[in-house]
């Protein structure tokens, strides 16, 4: 009998889901001080980006190109950060993250710099639906 994908705990507490695309759920972070969002492949048992088929490699890529391209126009960012680490959290994941020359981790990188900013409700909910639209548009090209 074939495992049955489940979110890990941890991405489950920090995030909330935008919408799903060809291969992931779109997972927004719960920290304000970024527009940042993370790709769960929704197969089970994923650790490394080498567990994916080399079709699943390339659907990833491409969801990982039109959520940075989304960010950058949405939140007008300097640049993307894509990166997967998965020290803290084995199962694998793709973390997505506009970046401005002002954010308070510019130049380095985002983890280890200050502590989270939850989203207050309001602003979370309008930044999820504005996202959840603008995503549903991007992947219908994939």
């Amino acid at each position: 009998m074939t495992e049955k994908f489940q979110l890990h705990p941890q991405l489950a507490a920090d995030t909330s889901i935008v919408t799903d695309g060809p291969l992931s759920h779109v997972l927004l972070m719960n920290d304000a001080r970024y527009p940042w969002l993370i790709l769960v492949p929704k197969r089970a048992n994923l650790v490394d980006y080498d567990d994916l088929s080399a079709d699943e490699r390339k659907l990833l890529g491409d969801e990982c190109a039109a959520v940075s391209a989304t960010l950058k126009r949405r939140f007008d960012a300097h640049k993307t950060n894509v990166a997967m680490l998965g020290n803290m959290v084995p199962q694998l994941h793709c973390h997505v993250v506009a970046r401005f020359k002002n954010d308070a981790a510019w130049p380095g990188p985002i983890w280890g710099v200050g502590k989270a900013e939850p989203y207050d409700e309001e602003t979370g909910n309008e930044r999820l639906a504005i996202l959840r639209a603008d995503l549903i548009s991007a992947f219908k090209h994939l």
